[in-house]
């Protein structure tokens, strides 16, 4: 006959069993939206090439102890396509102010506009978490009382549980060795611990839980503030990054701390000042190349002999339907003579490279009345010209001058993407001094006559920006129109603020075959034309 079962055993599984049950319980999260290992690759690599997001980390954790999950959580909700948050249920007590935060911030619809600029992105992600730092920091400092119960209450639950298994260790160790009354009275005290602590868990728990409440007025507001704020960052980021040229695609080719020291050179110095004026030219500039017609046909004169297709009359292409007559259209096509509709008003634009020397001299670095300096404008118009040679897959070459042994050149081939931090090299440097002419028209000269030795591209174009008037050798004047004549390019001139570079018997207009004087440096549209005729 089997034996009955002790008050010591019957004690000893009611303790265990409900330790069983708390080992069972549902898993809790420390993180309020719902990720996948890519989206944790991406906030993990980001987080490590960002030293803003782990100094804010560092110092949430040490005042609040939660930072990097909330930090992680907020990365998440702008840059997750599709980002799902967490029930309440699920989370950890001790991130449950993170989800209360997390919660406010998705729900405003300034929060969905931030999203518009930061999904998938995780430069512009971790730009909106950056810029929403200091609600975080009030939000946190406001649920401060709540944060503390509730890890207070996880705390609790804890140390229930590491008592209630020492005490069952202990016992399960007795439970040969004693007799049948210690042996219960040792179970009596197993479970009136957990009961006790379990009471002190539960009560620790409806605290918390009232304390959450009471911290969520003023939570959505501060919410909103801190998505418009971020709103205003990301966007004004973006729109400084397109005044330079700089597009989202190659801004998502780029490495994190490299996009970060481009944005952060572009936000301060010269640079922050000129990227309004830069913006306006490169419109301006784009709305011309759309008017712009190249070879435009013009009036009907007559026929003419060549090899432009487009322009091949009716009775040569009936050749092409004759089998026996092909050969003999192939040879006059090869030879240009094929016979072509010729017309007036005809304007070939240039192939070879787009050359801008922008004077550098200390005059160009003086404001006008309206603010802006001869040298932001020269700039701006050497930039929007970088983007016309871009667009017409034409080389673009920048070459920075002032006196005679001044000289900076910088080379953009049309086949390799411009590096932004050339770019900006080109639009920083200042070099100071004199004004000559005759270097860098020089170089310019020399640098078309290599793309015509080495690429057989001529019809170069170059535009002389400058402030001042000086003079040239008689000698060099002769060398000059010999090679402009044998490398057919032409010259263009910008005289800004400099009325005597522009009269008929000055250097400017004798070394240009187009001239234009710019007086109001805000009105981009007076170098409009040089953009329709490049």
């Amino acid at each position: 006959m089997g034996r009955t079962p002790s008050r010591h055993n019957e004690s000893s599984s009611r303790a265990g069993g409900k330790l069983s049950t708390s080992a069972t319980a549902p898993e809790r999260h420390r993180t309020t939206v719902v990720v996948d290992r890519f989206d944790q690759i991406s906030w993990r690599d980001t987080y490590e090439q960002s030293a803003g997001l782990s100094e804010l980390a560092k110092e949430l954790n040490e005042r609040y102890g939660c930072g990097a999950d909330l930090l992680a959580d907020a990365f998440q909700a702008a840059y997750k396509v599709s980002a799902r948050l967490r029930e309440r249920a699920e989370m950890d007590r001790s991130r449950l102010v993170n989800h209360q935060i997390i919660t406010a911030l998705a729900e405003s619809c300034e929060f969905a506009e931030l999203r518009r600029v930061t999904v998938g992105d995780p430069y512009a992600a971790a730009m909106a978490v950056l810029a929403q730092a200091p609600a975080l920091r009030r939000m946190l400092e406001h649920s401060r009382n709540a944060q503390e119960q509730a890890e207070q209450v996880e705390k609790a639950q804890q140390n229930a549980a590491s008592d209630a298994t020492t005490l069952c260790e202990a016992l399960r160790r007795t439970a040969g060795s004693a007799d049948e009354d210690t042996a219960v009275s040792a179970s009596d005290a197993v479970q009136h611990s957990i009961k006790a602590a379990t009471a002190a868990a539960r009560q620790s728990d409806r605290s918390a839980a009232q304390a959450l409440p009471a911290a969520a007025p003023g939570m959505g507001a501060t919410a909103r503030s801190a998505a418009m704020k971020a709103v205003e960052i990301v966007r004004g980021e973006a729109a400084l990054m397109r005044a330079w040229g700089i597009g989202p695609g190659e801004l998502e080719k780029m490495p994190f701390d490299q996009r970060a020291q481009l944005a952060e050179r572009l936000r301060t110095g010269r640079l922050a000042q000129w990227a309004e004026l830069i913006g306006r030219f490169r419109q301006m500039a784009s709305g011309e190349r759309a008017r712009k017609v190249a070879n435009a046909t013009g009036e009907l004169v007559g026929v003419t002999l060549g090899d432009d297709l487009s322009r091949v009359i009716p009775s040569e292409l009936v050749n092409l339907g004759l089998p026996e007559l092909r050969a003999v259209f192939a040879a006059r096509y090869a030879a240009g003579e094929l016979m072509l509709y010729h017309s007036q008003g005809e304007q070939a634009t240039g192939q070879g490279a787009i050359i801008a020397c922008v004077d550098t001299s200390h005059s160009m670095y003086l404001a006008g009345r309206d603010g802006v300096s001869r040298e932001a404008w020269a700039k701006a118009c050497a930039l929007a010209l970088l983007d016309q040679a871009r667009h017409a897959k034409r080389d673009f070459v920048g070459i920075l001058f002032s006196a005679a042994d001044k000289i900076q050149v910088f080379r953009f081939p049309a086949g390799q993407p411009a590096d932004p931090a050339q770019v900006l090299d080109f639009a920083e440097t200042f070099l100071g001094g004199g004004t000559s002419y005759q270097t860098p028209l020089t170089a310019a000269g020399e640098l078309l006559a290599e793309e015509l030795n080495d690429a057989a591209r001529g019809r170069g174009d170059i535009v002389m920006i400058t402030d001042d008037e000086c003079g040239i050798a008689e000698e060099w004047m002769r060398g000059w129109n010999i090679a402009k004549h044998r490398l057919g390019f032409r010259v263009f001139g910008v005289a800004i603020g400099a009325p005597r570079a522009t009269e008929a018997d000055s250097v400017l207009d004798a070394l240009c075959d187009n001239l234009r004087s710019i007086e109001d440096l805000t009105d981009v549209s007076a170098a409009a034309d040089l953009f329709r005729m490049i």
